[in-house]
């Protein structure tokens, strides 16, 4: 069995990569307010992102939940409906990614709570299923 030390340094060690800059690969998940999809959806084209997923989620955080009513009865809900972006982009894309993401999922100029999060992670691989490319080709 492994030790949380190890599982750590092994998880550092995996994503230190070799890959010159140009090669390297990042996902980037962003949870937004599903209003604000369409707006991000035409602000990612605009700059030449279009390929991405785009899934429900339920969240739960500052925002604490709200209250519903449903047939005259008050209840409170504490997950809140989101919509999760996968956006897999080589490094050269990231930031102006996160850029445009973060102007189009904003609810005014400030940002307000519940406005959703970004979080960029390290990918080792990609492999488009119809013609076997790999890496950042296939994205």
């Amino acid at each position: 069995m492994l030790s949380s030390a190890s599982i750590r340094v092994s998880y550092n060690t995996a994503i230190q990569t070799s890959h010159p800059p140009s090669l390297i690969m990042k996902l980037i998940l962003a949870v937004i307010q599903p209003t604000k999809l369409d707006s991000v959806m035409q602000a990612l084209k605009r700059i030449g992102v279009t390929r991405f997923s785009v899934r429900d989620a339920m969240g739960f955080a500052r925002q604490r939940g709200q209250l519903e009513t449903y047939r005259g009865a008050e209840y409170q809900t504490n997950l809140l409906r989101k919509i999760e972006i996968e956006i897999a982009v080589n490094d050269d894309y990231v930031e102006r990614t996160l850029e445009c993401v973060q102007e189009a999922a904003r609810s005014n100029t400030e940002g307000s709570i519940g406005d959703g999060k970004i979080m960029v992670l390290p990918m080792e691989q990609a492999v488009q299923i119809s013609d076997a490319g790999r890496g950042p080709s296939a994205i």
